[in-house]
């Protein structure tokens, strides 16, 4: 693999605009297109909890209509230049993505300013979109996978805005008026912290000068601190749970339990074991034994999710509910195993190739590398992790991975959801 190829100090310009906006850079000179990619501090843990998902919604009614262009300018303008625009929402911050060609950058840019600094939040708009999110969330509500991975964010993140979806519940989205969307834009949106990616057919230089033409006077103000939350803490106990869910025939199983944050240690070891569990191959080692071998499974793998404050490891699985108990006895075994001994020097070298291996096909894109540069900055990971990543990869060893297993996989006190038709009514028995 050729480093100098990577994303790097060498290759990603980095500057920061007087009001606090910070542009990386990058050239794809054989590319004629750019990839704008984004996000501001704010989020849905700004969220009032009797108008949780306002941050999704204030995002998703940005570009309904703006001072200078109504809904369909915005669209046409997109439209007739082949590119495009979008905004959402995560606990953290308020995200943007966007394409063009290269020449049409200074376009994009400027609705990408106009959405962000003078939206109108229409009312028929914002109706409109209130009965697109009320079809979601009744959607949801009948999904045992969402509604199980939903339920376990929530016992495992108990108090926390990780363990709240962010598009809010049903009486939440019907509690959220137009002026609360135009509040919270006038309170949370502002440069300071703000990160712009672009990538593509356009030199770094261009690329600052034509964010700094397009933002660069978008003053900073003060924004209220987010509510207080509960300091997360790993499960004192194992915890089940069932969502009865009436007409389903498959029940989705997730459980599982913190993980580590992405700026912690533990993350890349974690990250390997993970791969080697549940994701390599035929789903890892849960995958081998709970489908493959046993048949109980539609599906089983393993997830390991890492955020700025905290993280989960989880396990999900869709079975039929016969098969349950036997399903999460088979899982508990080779979780067992995985806190007990060290995983084979060839499921490690097998997992360490796999992850160098496929980092260039991630770069392959305008797109794979604005998020790259994303994460960079988002985790603090500095300009140079990628061209060190081979290295890390490689230097970690079985006895590390083992340690984070056993720091947050405690088969003792792991959460367990259940979600769909009614199992057993001894299925926990033994277990919570």
């Amino acid at each position: 693999m050729n480093l100098s190829t990577l994303p790097g100090p060498d290759n990603v310009t980095r500057v920061t605009l007087d009001n606090g906006i910070t542009v990386l850079a990058r050239a794809q000179t054989h590319s004629p297109s750019v990839v704008l990619s984004g996000y501001l501090q704010c989020g849905s843990q700004n969220d009032p909890l009797e108008r949780l998902g306002l941050a999704h919604f204030t995002a998703s009614a940005l570009m309904r209509g703006t001072e200078r262009f109504v809904f369909h300018d915005i669209f046409e303008q997109l439209e007739s230049a082949g590119a495009a625009l979008g905004f959402g929402a995560s606990v953290h911050t308020t995200a943007f993505g966007g394409r063009a060609l290269a020449e049409d950058l200074p376009m994009l840019l400027d609705l990408l300013s106009q959405c962000l600094r003078a939206p109108l939040f229409p009312p028929e708009w914002v109706e409109r979109l209130r009965a697109q999110f009320t079809a979601g969330l009744k959607l949801r509500a009948e999904n045992t996978a969402s509604m199980a991975s939903l339920t376990f964010d929530g016992l495992v993140f108990e108090g926390h805005p990780y363990g709240r979806p962010e598009d809010g519940y049903l009486e939440t989205i019907q509690a959220i008026q137009r002026d609360d969307l135009a509040d919270f834009h006038r309170q949370y949106y502002q440069p300071r912290g703000m990160v712009v990616a672009v990538v593509g057919g356009i030199s770094p230089q261009q690329a600052v000068d034509s964010v700094q033409a397009a933002l660069g006077d978008w003053q900073p103000a003060e924004i209220p601190a987010p509510p207080p939350t509960q300091p997360i803490q790993p499960p004192r106990q194992a915890h089940c749970r069932h969502i009865f869910i009436p007409g389903k025939t498959q029940l989705d199983l997730v459980m599982g339990g913190l993980g580590p944050q992405r700026a912690s240690p533990h993350y890349l070891p974690a990250s390997l074991g993970n791969n080697i569990l549940g994701q390599f191959g035929m789903m890892g080692r849960i995958g081998g034994v709970v489908r493959e071998q046993a048949g109980l499974a539609y599906a089983a793998s393993t997830s390991l999710n890492a955020w700025i404050e905290s993280g989960s490891w989880e396990v999900s699985a869709g079975l039929n509910p016969a098969h349950l108990r036997q399903a999460v006895d088979l899982i508990l075994a080779e979780l067992r195993r995985f806190v007990r001994e060290p995983v084979s020097p060839q499921e490690l070298a097998d997992s360490q190739a796999n992850f160098i291996g496929r980092l260039p096909l991630s770069l392959e894109s305008n797109s794979g590398v604005a998020n790259a540069l994303l994460n960079l900055e988002r985790f603090q990971l500095g300009l140079d992790y990628y061209q060190r990543f081979p290295d890390a990869v490689r230097a970690v060893t079985p006895e590390q991975i083992l340690a984070a297993a056993q720091h947050y996989l405690d088969p003792q006190r792991l959460i367990l959801v259940t979600a769909g038709p009614q199992p057993a009514a001894d299925w926990s028995q033994g277990i919570c």
